[in-house]
């Protein structure tokens, strides 16, 4: 399948690590030109090596994503924008109870008005150009009920909502928008999550957490980037305003 990538230019938020360093590896494979929009610099600098040594187009923008005036300076520097991923998020555990104020400010800023800072700077130049792709990632919390998820699920589903509404908003600007909803994958965070809170048992945990997908295991970040990728391209022509569930059975099966 020719998805048609070559010389397209790509921001993808958070993408140091995880799933978002996957996507723009993949990105990068496709012949895309791809700016990272990295906090920490070290992290995105080393997926630009990795990039380029591979024969790929990639640059790191050191961004907080949590501020529009960064992302405002970042996007200005790059000029004509196809097709923008907002990736970047961080996560919390904890029902109402245990939530704290400081926890729920600490996840808006990040990810609910992170994406929008990044939707705001970007969308305009696409409405001129009359084309481009916005894809966000939201979660399969933004859906469903997922114990002690409280402020993360709040933040989803408010990426779920701006998917939605960019989509219908810009649809006849030539602009197409869509969610990406993964259950449990495998990311560092997964790692160190356990290390930090089940050193011992860390073995056991790791089986619960993967059986919690009726597949019997969590997804790689590489799955979730060839799901982004292809709703990127033109291949998806006729896809917006969609939520994709990528959850090992999660959504329909447990």
């Amino acid at each position: 399948m020719d998805l048609e990538l070559k010389d397209k230019v790509v921001i993808v938020t958070g993408a140091g690590s995880g799933i978002g360093k996957a996507v723009a590896l993949r990105f990068a494979s496709e012949g895309a030109s791809v700016f990272l929009f990295e906090r920490d610099a070290e992290s995105g600098e080393a997926v630009v090596a990795q990039i380029r040594e591979a024969g790929g187009v990639a640059e790191n923008r050191q961004v907080d994503i949590a501020s529009l005036e960064s992302v405002k300076v970042a996007v200005d520097s790059i000029g004509s924008i196809d097709i923008l991923v907002n990736n970047a998020g961080i996560a919390a555990i904890g029902n109402v109870e245990d939530t704290t104020p400081d926890d729920m400010d600490r996840l808006y800023a990040v990810n609910v008005k992170g994406v929008y800072h990044c939707l705001k700077a970007v969308i305009p130049g696409m409405k001129e150009h009359g084309q481009g792709v916005v894809l966000n990632m939201a979660s399969i919390a933004s859906k469903l009920g997922i114990q002690d998820r409280f402020a993360y699920s709040m933040s989803k589903g408010a990426a779920f909502a701006m998917t939605l509404s960019v989509a219908r908003d810009y649809v006849e600007h030539g602009i197409r928008c869509n969610c990406i909803c993964p259950a449990r994958v495998h990311t560092p965070f997964v790692d160190n999550y356990l290390e930090a809170n089940y050193p011992d048992e860390k073995e056991e945990m790791f089986r619960k957490l993967s059986e919690y997908q009726p597949i019997g295991r969590m997804g790689t970040p590489e799955e979730i980037a060839s799901l982004a990728v292809f709703l990127c391209s033109d291949e998806a022509s006729f896809i917006t305003g969609a939520a994709y569930d990528i959850d090992g059975g999660v959504t329909q099966l447990r």
